[in-house]
């Protein structure tokens, strides 16, 4: 498997010094333009600033990059061909010489194999909502590789109840940051269960390493609660999204082309708030995995 690593993590390999991994599908699918690439770098100043090195991770003409570079991260937030890849698609991705934006999974895929012990992102995906078997890529990852992902719980458009669920048939460690319950993506409270409250950075430290030794393959998933002052309340995102689920069902959307068009609903129909909120656990959720890669280290 080539991986092409960016000098500033290469130098932090060589040196020991704690890495941070980073996805590239918020950046071309999750925000529009000039907001994902303002909350890309943003994001790895925020890893900076709390004394880790980030790694944005994608696909750039068939090899993996670890470590995006400015002009690269620029090509994804403007680029309008960039595909979104899942695990299945990275032997077309690199068979083809394709340049792509890696999804959760495929992030947690590549940093994994790159050696890097923590990976932050905003939401996980899960268990759609309907009747039909519809489950993200991301939570069988989740289940094989023993990565730490830092998360505000999974996107909110999803069936919470079912993908808190599915984490604890397969053996996904929650942990709640500095919180009791599950974070709803925006919202602080969801009313789902966490497996252990840790309050500091050490404390998150000694239950990743506890896993290693016993040489469980699961990701451990550490639940961060969006900030407080952009927080928006369960009641309120529940109306917000039955609008959005309506105007997907009347347009026909479905797919992979669903999550990000409530998403793009849900903040046209809340003046903005939700994608504000967004972006503040982006940001947010890169410092605290930052601190728990120093912990690590």
């Amino acid at each position: 498997m080539s991986i092409r690593f960016s000098d500033e993590v290469s130098d932090a390999m060589a040196s020991s010094r704690p890495i941070v991994a980073l996805e590239s599908t918020v950046i071309a699918h999750g925000l529009p333009y000039p907001q994902n690439l303002e909350t890309a770098v943003r994001c790895e100043d925020a890893v900076r600033d709390a004394g880790a090195i980030p790694a944005t991770i994608a696909v750039f003409d068939g090899e993996f990059c670890v470590g995006s570079l400015r002009e690269q991260i620029e090509h994804l937030a403007t680029a309008k061909d960039i595909r979104k890849i899942s695990r299945r698609d990275l032997p077309i991705a690199v068979g083809q010489k394709l340049t792509c934006a890696t999804t959760v999974a495929t992030t947690a895929y590549i940093a994994h194999r790159a050696g890097i012990k923590v990976f932050s992102t905003g939401g996980i995906g899960g268990v759609h909502r309907g009747d039909a078997p519809d489950i993200s890529a991301d939570l069988p990852e989740l289940a094989q590789t023993p990565i730490t992902i830092v998360s505000s719980g999974a996107k909110i458009v999803l069936d919470l109840p079912a993908t808190r669920e599915w984490l604890e048939t397969h053996g996904v460690t929650v942990l709640g940051w500095q919180c009791d319950e599950m974070p709803a993506f925006y919202s602080r409270s969801s009313g789902l269960e966490i497996d252990q409250r840790v309050d500091s950075a050490v404390e998150a430290a000694a239950i990743i390493r506890a896993r290693d030794d016993l040489r469980l393959q699961n990701a451990i998933l550490v639940s961060v609660p969006v900030p407080d002052e952009v927080e928006i309340p369960r009641d309120e995102l529940e109306e917000i999204l039955d609008i959005a689920l309506d105007k997907a069902a009347r347009a026909g959307v479905k797919g992979k082309n669903l999550t990000p068009f409530l998403l793009a609903e849900m903040s046209a129909q809340s003046q903005g708030r939700t994608r504000a909120a967004n972006i503040a656990l982006l940001e947010n959720n890169a410092r605290v995995a930052a601190d728990i890669a120093i912990a690590l280290a």
